[in-house]
């Protein structure tokens, strides 16, 4: 321990005289017993006090951070003292503005580029570009909303229209919470409406059109889009934070290679959400027909009976193959299915969330038909299997997107710049509104136990970030998004003739 105990050698050597006097055994013992207490003292506390010196030099930084991260010298755990079980914020939560100036470094770390699917911000808000979000849009909202949020110097405030399914409205709060916990200070005052069901509720109208902030959309919505809240933790199906989740479901992938995997797709999840996915169930081998589809269904009520034995996702990264279909809406299984390096079959979605708009089909995954799915799950399998080399490409760069480009450090920054944008665009200065409660990390955190306090303890924020969040991309000018979406449409047509082409030549054969 070298200098950590210097004070305890000072004390030693100026009670050397002591100790040389004459003394009976019984005093001998007392010096003794109080100069080791003393020493032991003065060294546990200079060892304690370096380890937390070096604990906040190095705090807990999440394993799937840019490398361009720099994270601050401080931690910020949760002070969930007796007093703080009550759903209460410490009058101390927030840290002293001398904490955000950035860090003394004189060569700070530049911030990378956003990926591309953050230009989808600009989109959501196109609506209200030339008119700005006044009071009144807002307030529009209300009758769609779980819940309303304030913004006002750092500090959040909400007020509760109706419980949310589940857990979900704790966990996006929660991670509202730790974006702020991340860039404290940079998050801009705004006020909002969410609304966290599954499926877009706002049709575009030419003017007045309502702010609303979701996790999904389509074609004919004006809802913002937000990342949802399963990046935090779904506990009521055992889904992890994304952080923990996502390096499990690397591992899972990298166990066998792609040419090791089962030769099949696979679909595994609740058929009775979508008749969609009831139609799938008739895609499964039977003794008349194989589609090349391995399917099961999930029932989440056994499966929670059971301790979720059968439910691990990092498991089931065991085809060449992985099928996503949507459920009530779009589906947070998106991220799962295609993290696990298998070529995604993506059946024509109807939804969008924050990021799959930015998928391009052959590069990213191979679209499947929503209608007429045995026979178009069954051709990509083929078409795979005798293509191995661009099966395994396209599963690679669709794993890699979900890997690299939804990792939490970016997760964190498109939120920061979807507030960011939609802030400057109020007309107004937001106030609390009557009946809201402040909120922070230890009034959602301190009260809650078991596996949903695992969670928020899991994901938690423990310290701000000094470099700024990633830069955002410019808007797609009106001939690039044509481009993006004429190439889009030339995807997908190509496969449609694809296997036009095959089934014409199996008629031929067949006769």
């Amino acid at each position: 321990m070298g200098s950590f105990c210097s004070e305890e050698s000072d004390l030693i050597k100026g009670m050397d005289a002591m100790v040389r006097r004459p003394l009976t055994k019984t005093s001998l013992t007392a010096v003794f017993l109080l100069v080791l207490a003393i020493g032991l003292f003065l060294c546990s506390r200079d060892y304690m006090i370096a380890g937390n010196s070096r604990q906040n030099i190095n705090p807990k930084t999440p394993e799937n951070s840019r490398s361009t991260t720099k994270t601050s010298q401080l931690i910020f755990p949760l002070n969930c003292s007796l007093g703080n079980r009550s759903r209460t914020c410490p009058a101390n939560y927030y840290p002293s503005t001398k904490f955000l100036t950035g860090s003394n470094d004189s060569s700070p770390v530049p911030s990378p580029s956003c990926p591309d699917h953050f230009r989808w911000i600009h989109e959501d808000l196109s609506v209200w570009r030339e008119t700005g979000i006044t009071k009144e849009l807002v307030m529009n909202a209300r009758p769609m909303a779980d819940f309303r949020l304030v913004i006002l110097n750092g500090k959040v405030y909400v007020q509760t229209y109706r419980k949310a399914f589940q857990s979900r409205d704790t966990f996006t709060l929660w991670g509202i919470l730790q974006l702020l916990r991340r860039y404290p200070g940079k998050v801009p005052d705004l006020e909002l409406m969410f609304d966290c069901s599954d499926r877009p509720s706002i049709r575009k109208a030419v003017n007045n059109n309502p702010a609303l902030f979701r996790y999904c959309g389509d074609d004919s919505s004006v809802e913002i889009v937000f990342p949802d809240w399963s990046f935090w933790g779904w506990p009521e199906i055992n889904i992890k934070p994304w952080e923990a989740l996502s390096n499990e479901l690397e591992r899972g992938s990298k166990r066998k290679s792609w040419m090791e995997k089962e030769p099949y797709s696979h679909w595994k999840g609740n058929p009775y959400v979508n008749p969609k996915r009831n139609d799938l169930l008739r895609c499964n081998v039977s003794e008349k027909q194989d589609w090349n589809a391995r399917v099961y269904a999930q029932d989440w009520g056994h499966e929670e009976r059971q301790g979720f034995k059968h439910s691990d996702l990092g498991s089931q990264c065991t085809h060449r193959y992985k099928i996503y279909l949507e459920g009530v809406g779009w589906s947070v299984s998106e991220k799962y299915i295609m993290a696990c390096e298998s070529m995604t079959l993506l059946v024509k979605p109807r939804f969008y969330d924050f990021f799959s708009r930015g998928l391009m089909p052959l590069q990213h995954y191979w679209p499947i038909k929503d209608h007429d799915m045995c026979p178009s799950l069954k051709f990509a399998v083929d078409w795979g299997n005798t293509h191995q080399q661009q099966a395994e490409a396209i599963a690679k760069a669709g794993s890699s997107l979900i890997l690299q480009d939804l990792k939490m450090d970016y997760v964190y920054d498109y939120m920061f710049h979807a507030l960011n944008q939609y802030a400057k665009l109020l007309r107004y200065k937001p106030t609390v509104p009557d009946g809201a409660v402040e909120i922070c990390s230890e009034s959602i955190g301190c009260p809650i136990e078991g596996l949903m306090r695992k969670f928020l303890d899991d994901s938690l924020v423990e310290g701000f970030v000094d470099s700024n969040p990633c830069t955002m991309p410019p808007p797609y000018d009106p001939a690039s998004f044509q481009v993006f979406l004429q190439r889009k449409d030339e995807a997908i047509k190509k496969v449609e003739a694809l296997e036009k082409e095959h089934r014409e030549r199996d008629v031929v054969e067949k006769h």
